[in-house]
């Protein structure tokens, strides 16, 4: 679990100024330089040998933020050179209120002749790229960088944006041995500060600067100047943050602080509140045009809606017939969002429109018919968790409908039609959801009651001519049929799907096939494949067989030594192949894989493998079940060992000889 510590800084006013201990640009050790591989870890392709940086409110005009940054890293490996590409995001916003670059300086260090020479970056190579209306990105490449090179930069940026303070991340995709960051904090701004991650600070102090700002005559409005809170946070020795899968949000687990607006104190004691409590929240929502306004537009779309549910008494269908039909109305732009991008009315027509247009499409539609149901807020899981102490509305990316019928609730996304009523897509599995009730809000558990199954059943027969012929059914089942639906979908018809599919087969020949309920989200998806292959020739004297042909796991999805956040599958996972072989009377098996039975602790999950023959008949029986969708660290290794083991069994082949 992260780690999440709150402060509250509120300081009040004097004088002084303060200068930060940089480490000095350009002073690269010999030692830097002849470094072959780090110590700590061995694999590193680079590592960051110092790093600092300071924020702090400057006293110029509208008091932006001032963001100091340096850094110096070694490059070890070929596939280290990319940390010499350098891109500095800077925001945009409207109001030509945007983040600028001040000032950079960039070098690449190297012994050549034995001297070290330095090749400095040339202004001229610096580009800025606009990615989008509210995003640039300054770019450099550093020149002259090679395995062994030391490359140093640093910048200065100027920022209107103050509300998230300048966030720090100690941890990055390489390891560093020193990282400091010094963070200077006016008396007037009061930020809700979180320490997020598993790694601990090695510098963590705090002091008082007096009249930080604000001059002795006093620039503040009214003639006042601010203290400040200087805090000096550090780590040194900081391992490089691996991305593994079935993880969340990178941002949930990576090692950094993070600062958020809670109050502006003014000098004359007036107090402007910035992060709510969930009562203001809630009635910033219900006023909010976006949002609250468009879920009172169920009669723009009520017409509509009245056609599909004419005649219709039973509650559950009557609110499946409403979600089939805004799934079918709308096409999602793909963006995501908790607000209404177009408005429900204009969207409605032109039958499209992200997230929020969707969702809030169906609960004002299902409302419209008389259900009870309500809007949840969420953050998916590639956005990261919510903090659920305090609302910060800009956390949720994402909106649903939650269905109440009896005592029954059901979740509802209407974004993407491969989906049945109920079901939610995995990116919104991600912990708690806030439920905007008419009275008052509260938080649910986001956990779906459907998993990830797929049984797939081969009968074969293989002649004395050495060619294997049958069927091969597999069944796919809750996430794992709305993936392949999605997969089917992606081709222009089953054909070219089945043509895509028979490169999988290997040297098996697709003789013919048979796709079920790929369009009835109701049922799942039954595919049918009737192969065949040549095993041997009349001449061999025994040949090897792999059961498993389509379906298997290509790797151990778990490589790290260690893993220090928690492994989250989103739903449960259940893989089942059973298989029976006949085979010609004149050869017998001669080798198999080992029988196994593994469980996961607190009964996490299981994996059993079982093969026996009688007579001229080849059984097997693998089963994987993972029950628990979140196991902790310490269950790592137990998960690690599960999966080596599976892929031993489905790498392994079956040996059959003729009898002598």
């Amino acid at each position: 679990m992260k780690t999440l510590l709150t402060f509250t800084l509120l300081i009040f006013f004097h004088s002084g100024l303060l200068l930060a201990q940089d480490f000095a640009y350009g002073t690269v050790a010999l030692s830097d330089l002849t470094m072959k591989q780090y110590s700590r870890d061995t694999s590193a392709a680079a590592v960051v040998l110092k790093e600092f940086g300071e924020a702090r409110i400057s006293d110029s005009d509208n008091y932006p933020l001032i963001f100091s940054y340096h850094v110096r890293i070694k490059i070890l490996k070929k596939n280290g050179l990319k940390e010499s590409n350098i891109e500095i995001p800077l925001e945009k916003a409207s109001g030509a209120r945007l983040e600028k670059i001040l000032s950079v300086k960039a070098s690449s260090f190297n012994i050549e002749e034995g001297q070290i020479r330095q090749e400095i970056l040339d202004q001229k190579n610096i580009f800025t790229e606009n990615v989008h209306k509210y995003l640039d990105v300054k770019k450099f490449a550093i020149p002259n960088v090679r395995v062994g090179s030391v490359i140093e930069f640093a910048y200065t940026l100027e920022s209107p944006f103050i509300f998230n303070f300048r966030p720090w991340e100690f941890q990055a995709s390489i390891p560093k041995v020193d990282s400091e960051y010094w963070a200077r904090i006016p008396g007037i701004y009061q930020y809700n500060i979180a320490l997020r991650g598993f790694l601990k600070l090695s510098k963590n102090e705090n002091s008082i600067v007096k009249e930080c700002l604000g001059n002795a005559t006093g620039s503040l409005a009214g003639g006042f100047s601010a203290d400040c809170k200087l805090m000096k946070l550090g780590m040194r020795n900081i391992p490089a943050f691996v991305e593994e899968e079935y993880m969340t949000a990178r941002k949930n687990f990576i090692s950094a602080v993070q600062f958020e607006l809670s109050e502006v104190r003014h000098p004359d004691g007036r107090i402007d509140k910035v992060t709510k409590d969930w009562k203001d929240a809630e009635q910033e929502l219900r006023q909010e045009n976006r949002f609250g306004t468009q879920l009172r537009r169920g009669k723009d779309i009520g017409s509509e809606v009245q056609k599909v549910i004419e005649g219709e008494k039973d509650e559950l269908q009557k609110a499946k017939k409403v979600y089939n039909f805004i799934k079918g109305w709308y096409v999602w732009n793909n963006n995501y969002g908790k607000y209404s991008e177009f408005g429900i009315k204009k969207a409605f027509g032109e039958r499209k429109g992200n997230v929020g247009d969707i969702n809030l499409s169906l609960v004002a539609a299902l409302r419209y018919a008389g259900l009870n149901v309500e809007p949840v807020i969420l953050s998916t899981r590639e956005n990261g968790t919510v903090i659920e102490l305090y609302p910060v509305l800009s956390d949720f990316n994402y909106v649903v409908a939650k269905v109440n019928i009896g005592e029954k609730v059901f979740f509802a996304d209407a974004t993407e039609r491969h989906y049945p009523f109920g079901m939610l897509p995995e990116r919104c599995l991600n912990g708690k959801g806030r439920v905007m009730a008419d009275g008052k809000s509260y938080w649910i558990d986001l956990v779906s009651t459907d998993i990830s199954k797929t049984m797939s059943t081969l009968t074969l027969a293989l002649d004395k001519e050495g060619v294997m012929t049958g069927t091969f059914v597999t069944t796919f089942m809750g996430y794992d049929a709305v993936r392949r639906r999605r997969e089917i979908a992606s081709f222009s018809s089953h054909d070219e799907y089945i043509q895509n599919l028979k490169s999988s087969l290997r040297s098996m020949e697709l003789v013919g096939y048979e796709l079920k309920n790929v369009e009835d989200v109701e049922k799942p998806v039954i595919r049918t494949l009737n192969i065949s292959a040549r095993l041997f020739d009349s001449e061999v004297s025994n040949f090897l067989f792999n059961p498993f042909i389509l379906d298997k796991w290509a790797d151990n999805p778990f490589k790290s030594k260690e893993r220090l956040y928690p492994v989250d599958f989103a739903v449960p996972i259940e893989h089942i192949t059973v298989m029976e072989l006949q085979f010609p009377e004149g050869f017998e098996i001669a080798s198999v894989p080992d029988k196994v039975g593994l469980a996961l602790p607190n009964s996490g999950g299981r994996f059993t493998f079982e093969a026996n023959s009688a007579g001229d008949r080849l059984a097997l029986n693998s089963s994987l079940s993972i029950r628990k969708t979140i196991f902790s660290s310490t269950e790592y290794h137990y998960l690690k060992e599960l999966f080596s083991r599976i892929l031993q069994v489905q790498n392994g082949d079956i040996i059959f000889k003729k009898k002598t």
